[in-house]
Formats: C-alpha cells, structure tokens, sequence
C-alpha cells in the first residue's frame, strides 16, 4: 500500500483519479485491475484537527480554570 496525491477530473457525469504512473509501475497496477482507495479530502487542517469551537474565555481565566482542575487551587 502506497500514499500518494492524485488530483480530481470530470469524467461524463462522474469525478475520476488518474493514480500517477510511478506509482502503478511500482504497485503493478494493471488496465480493469480492482483497487482500493482511501478518500481524504484536505482542506484546513488546523480545523479539521482542532474544530471550530468558539472560545469566550480569556487566557488567563482559561488558566486558572485549569489550575483549579488540576492543582485543586
């Protein structure tokens, strides 16, 4: 199994990948060959990592509210 970058085409009513030739060589990748893809859309990572939550606390509330939590302070 192999990770590589393969951009989107329009195909008639469809969305295709061309997998890049190094890739097939050295997969052996063969013409009406059955394949399995891994689909992952990369977009904003940072959001996608951390999400999208608001944060209305100021850092140093934030910090004493951790505090509290963790030294009983």
């Amino acid at each position: 199994m192999i990770e590589t970058k393969c951009i989107t085409r329009k195909w008639g009513n469809s969305i295709g990948i061309t997998i890049p030739k190094d890739v097939v060589e050295r997969e052996g990748i063969k013409e009406n060959e059955e394949v399995t893809a891994l689909i992952c859309k990369h977009g904003n990572v940072l959001k996608e990592t951390f999400g999208t939550a608001k944060i209305t606390k100021s850092t140093g509330k934030l910090m004493r509210q951790i505090d509290k939590e963790l030294y009983n302070e």
